[in-house]
């Protein structure tokens, strides 16, 4: 069962990078509107590109919960976190982004964190959640959403790097509400984690495309990653998320050098998508 849910893991990290360069393709593609303006996503559909990458978010955000509801956030979260290497390695090809020196070390430590990360994890049940719980994830998202329309006129990269930061905590707000779902059956309907998942991740979408409409996506992607792992992992452990015993130092090993090869892929900022101007306004 632990197996299959790292393959799960691995699956979402997989299609999750894939996604976000069909995204970023869309994104720099359609006209520039306010962040978590509903029109932004009117535009993307219009382009079968984006609907692509909105299935394969769809697949991954399956694999994403089926492999929570065994491992721990902070093996889940890191392992997504690989996501940013695939997508700067398929920038190069898809979106002609150049991957210099430091970038391909960046990739291989996100590798070698997620290699020594992956058999520190203890499996368990279902974390349980609190009476609070849906609301206290109901403030963050509305927080996330305030946060990202105080900074979208921010200039320079300051603006997709914020961002970036929202959109990963909103769906840092996805994976703690997935971890404390108590199953994935009918129950879901009077769930009310399962609407604030939903709602955590309809904001974080709309910030994230926001964010690579605004940036490079390896940029936007990665800045997402920090806070998409980070603040999962350690609610994770708050919670009672645990690492196997004499595993600790190896885990921390891991979880710091993929979150550093992320941190690295975050501070190179590419140059234009080479893909056709925008589209102009409806």
């Amino acid at each position: 069962m632990t197996l299959l849910a790292v393959a799960c893991a691995l699956g979402a990290m997989t299609v999750f990078g894939i996604a976000a360069v069909l995204q970023g393709v869309a994104t720099s593609r359609a006209v520039d509107l306010a962040v978590l303006d509903p029109r932004l996503l009117l535009h993307l559909a219009r382009q079968p590109v984006f609907l692509a990458a909105l299935l394969l978010n769809g697949l991954g955000f399956l694999l994403h919960v089926a492999a929570l509801q065994t491992l721990p956030l902070f093996l889940v979260q890191a392992v997504i976190s690989g996501s940013v290497a695939v997508t700067a390695v398929l920038s190069v090809r898809v979106l002609r982004v150049p991957l210099l020196g430091l970038q391909r070390l960046s990739v291989l430590l996100v590798v070698l964190g997620l290699a020594l990360l992956a058999p520190t994890a203890k499996a368990s049940e279902v974390l349980p959640a609190g009476a609070g719980s849906p609301g206290v994830l109901l403030g963050v998202v509305v927080a996330v959403a305030l946060a990202a329309a105080a900074v979208r006129g921010l200039p320079g990269a300051a603006g997709p790097v914020l961002l970036g930061l929202l959109a990963g905590a909103g769906f840092g707000v996805v994976a703690v509400s997935a971890r404390l779902l108590p199953d994935l059956g009918p129950g879901l309907l009077a769930e009310p984690l399962a609407y604030v998942l939903v709602l955590a991740g309809t904001v974080a979408y709309l910030v994230y495309s926001a964010a690579m409409q605004r940036g490079s996506v390896t940029t936007a992607t990665a800045a997402m990653v920090v806070t998409q792992t980070v603040v999962p992992a350690v609610a994770g452990l708050l919670l009672g998320d645990e690492v196997r015993s004499g595993l600790v130092p190896l885990a921390v090993t891991g979880f710091a050098l993929a979150l550093a090869g992320a941190l690295a892929l975050a501070r190179y900022e590419s140059g234009p998508f080479a893909v056709p101007p925008p589209l102009g306004p409806a």
